[in-house]
């Protein structure tokens, strides 16, 4: 609670929000990940045994900080806007502002993309934030305790490490924004906290993300690309296919590529490759392995409690009652389920909750499109999985239950600032103004006010004064042609040689920049 005072008060300094500051943070955190990339790596093996995930999630991590440097004095500029006519000599924009004090509570499955990347946006719209890394990866999380504040300011970005009852006294504080990733069932815990002080959330949760295969797609290509997005980190990330959808005649030729595939990425011995992950804690594994209960296992199935090892492993035959259906997955079990075409799956995936992701595999773009406009998700991605986390211009985030509001680039800058309406209007041209009084004030007046009080699209006033000035030049140039080239108007050869076509080339060109 005292480290949360004081970045409240070293927030109400001001120190934050020059952009000089902020740049100066932003590149103090991108030194961070860089000169302490051997430790950080060294903590995530130690809490989900990864290695080169990890080293894959900081390039992107720090390829989010660059754009940040890059673009932050556009970000934060006043943003104009369309004018009516009343507003049209006075300044109209939107100023981005620093919300205040941002909690931060990050997740324990990519412990530090998930729980700095929000940290770049914080940073870049000039607010404090209280960092509070995920208890379950306690070796990332106490790394982060003691490194962070050798690198960014200790007052206005402090790490509070701890387990439920810290998370649960930071909520009872108000902050002016919560970032929360996770579960579902703890981010009503932190929105039900956070209604208590009106404070706004994000929630990037997750769900049941599904995968439908078109039968007539190049099985091969889409089999390694399900098995890479589904098995890395061990089929603990938030965005991994969770289940497949595909028609009975494909399913056994799914299952054998994909069992080529395991053996391609992790060999025949995933449970001894050195890359191969393992469930975080036990009462997870616990809770995977109860999943399989009552379906059938085509791929795998083998685990070692003492190690929390769960092989790579494929259900088939699986139902949409079956108990792996009920709950988001978040480990290596990837169910099939056979339905008879995209009709069906597209109502299978719209009978269930909104999913963070959704992905489907097709040579036809119609089909495709088809998806994209029938179903709902937080994200589509056609043909591979997982790499529009990688793109910062897109926004990334939930809808429903799989979460609220979206980050990564400019989307991160833009949901931790206040977006400031301002008008700023000067004291003089009263008489413009009276049109917007009372109309007993004067009641000629009264059919301009609608008028001046519509909208204007300034770039629409350009073009037609465009427009008029090239009509009368084209008209000035055609009168000067007649009166010099052809005195007496135009013969009838000179007509057709020079003035009419002289002039439709000037008229080809108002229509050009009309249009």
């Amino acid at each position: 609670i005292e480290r949360k005072l004081r970045a409240r008060r070293a927030f109400q300094t001001g120190k934050s929000k020059p952009l000089e500051f902020r740049l100066n943070q932003l590149k103090s955190l991108h030194r961070f990940i860089n000169e302490r990339r051997k430790d950080i790596a060294d903590a995530v093996k130690k809490d989900l045994n990864k290695v080169s995930v990890t080293n894959s999630v900081l390039f992107n991590l720090e390829g989010e900080i660059n754009v940040a440097v890059e673009r932050l004095t556009e970000w934060a500029a006043p943003r104009p806007v369309e004018k009516s006519l009343v507003t049209i000599a006075d300044e109209v924009y939107i100023r981005p502002e620093p919300l205040g004090v941002v909690l931060i509570i990050g997740a324990w499955n990519y412990p530090w993309v998930v729980t700095l990347q929000p940290l770049v946006g914080a940073i870049a719209a000039g607010n404090a934030a209280v960092v509070k890394p995920s208890e379950v990866s306690s070796h990332s999380a106490k790394l982060m305790e003691e490194l962070l504040p050798l690198y960014l300011h200790e007052e206005l970005y402090p790490v509070v490490c701890g387990g439920v009852s810290e998370t649960q006294e930071l909520l009872r504080q108000r902050f002016d924004h919560v970032f929360y990733t996770g579960n579902s069932t703890v981010g009503r815990l932190v929105m039900e906290a956070a209604a208590r002080h009106l404070t706004p959330v994000t929630l990037e949760l997750g769900g049941k993300s599904p995968c439908y295969i078109d039968k007539n797609v190049d099985l091969t290509v889409a089999c390694r690309r399900i098995t890479w997005g589904k098995f890395v980190n061990c089929g603990q990330t938030c965005i991994a296919p969770d289940y497949i959808l595909c028609e009975p005649s494909i399913q056994n030729r799914l299952v054998e590529e994909i069992r080529k595939c395991i053996t391609e990425f992790y060999t025949d011995d995933p449970k001894n490759f050195e890359d191969y992950g393992r469930i975080i804690n036990q009462r997870h594994f616990q809770r995977l392995m109860s999943l399989l209960e009552g379906s059938t296992v085509a791929i795998g199935g083998d685990s070692d409690e003492s190690q929390c090892y769960i092989a790579p492993t494929v259900l088939k035959d699986v139902t949409g009652d079956s108990k792996v259906m009920q709950e988001e997955i978040f480990g290596p079990i990837l169910p099939i389920i056979t339905i008879s075409g995209v009709d069906e799956a597209i109502q299978f995936i719209n009978d269930r909750e909104k999913p963070l992701a959704l992905y489907v595999f097709s040579q036809d773009n119609k089909l495709i499109r088809r998806v994209v406009a029938e179903t709902s998700s937080g994200a589509l991605v056609a043909n591979d999985c997982l790499v529009h986390f990688t793109i910062n211009a897109l926004p990334f985030g939930g809808v429903g239950k799989s979460g609220m509001g979206q980050y990564h680039g400019q989307h991160s800058f833009d949901q931790l600032s206040h977006l400031r309406a301002c008008l700023i209007k000067k004291l003089n041209m009263e008489a413009a103004n009276a049109m917007r009084y009372p109309p007993h004030t004067d009641k000629k007046l009264g059919w301009a006010r609608i008028f001046l009080l519509k909208q204007v699209n300034l770039g629409r006033l350009r073009r037609m004064a465009m427009l008029a000035m090239f009509t009368a030049l084209g008209a000035f140039i055609v009168q000067v042609r007649c009166f010099t080239v052809v005195p007496n108007l135009w013969s009838a050869d000179q007509a057709n040689a020079g003035g009419p076509n002289l002039f439709l080339q000037i008229l080809n060109i108002i229509v050009l920049l009309q249009f």
